[in-house]
């Protein structure tokens, strides 16, 4: 069996759905990756989900967690990036303002992929992203493991044609995939703890 390894973009990933249909964010990320796999002859052995916490606003950040949570119970594992503060200048006034940028993703994707093909836990990936900044990371694992094949799945209303040229095939998530891989309304964790769906996302 080929062995397959999922890398999902997350931010990339959920502002795809929440800007074609935000009722559908409640997704079930392993059998997501499924759905893009030949069962007869390959297997999923990962799903890597690479994310951010917001340190602005507790109560996204609460569903966030709990979505977190809820990817975690069905085997998807989770890297971590992180917010930081940076200054910006408003084009209209040109005053100065905080905001947030999230960093590390595209660096911990590559290092990941490099790291698990160094330890040879897959024969191909599958990295869920529209965004090109993804272009290194592919570049360099082709360089270390040019036997591991590369497909990118790309997220809807994305059209990343210089990562889909670096990589050696591609697809497409479609509307059907988000409505098919929905997690279930609520959600049991080994320690009793119940997960609902955010009303929400509902």
């Amino acid at each position: 069996m080929i062995r397959i390894a999922a890398f999902i973009d997350g931010f990339n990933l959920y502002h795809s759905v929440r800007e074609v249909c935000p009722k559908l964010k409640w997704l079930n990320y392993f059998s997501l990756a499924e759905a893009f796999i030949a069962p007869s002859k390959e297997q999923l052995v990962d799903v890597f989900y690479f994310t951010a916490v917001i340190p602005w606003d507790a109560a996204k950040a609460s569903r966030h967690k709990f979505f977190i949570r809820a990817q975690e119970l069905y085997g998807v594992k989770v890297i971590y990036g992180k917010f930081k503060e940076v200054s910006r200048e408003c084009r209209l006034c040109h005053k100065q303002y905080k905001t947030y940028e999230e960093k590390e993703t595209d660096v911990n994707i590559a290092v990941k992929m490099l790291l698990e093909a160094g330890r040879n836990t897959f024969d191909k990936i599958l990295l869920f992203s529209g965004d090109s900044d993804m272009i290194a990371g592919v570049k360099a694992l082709k360089d270390l493991a040019p036997h591991k094949h590369i497909k990118v799945i790309t997220p809807m209303n994305r059209s990343p044609i210089d990562l889909r040229n670096h990589c050696h095939s591609s697809a497409k998530i479609k509307l059907r995939h988000l409505q098919n891989n929905q997690l279930p309304d609520t959600l049991t964790l080994p320690d009793g703890t119940n997960i609902f769906k955010p009303m929400e996302w509902s």
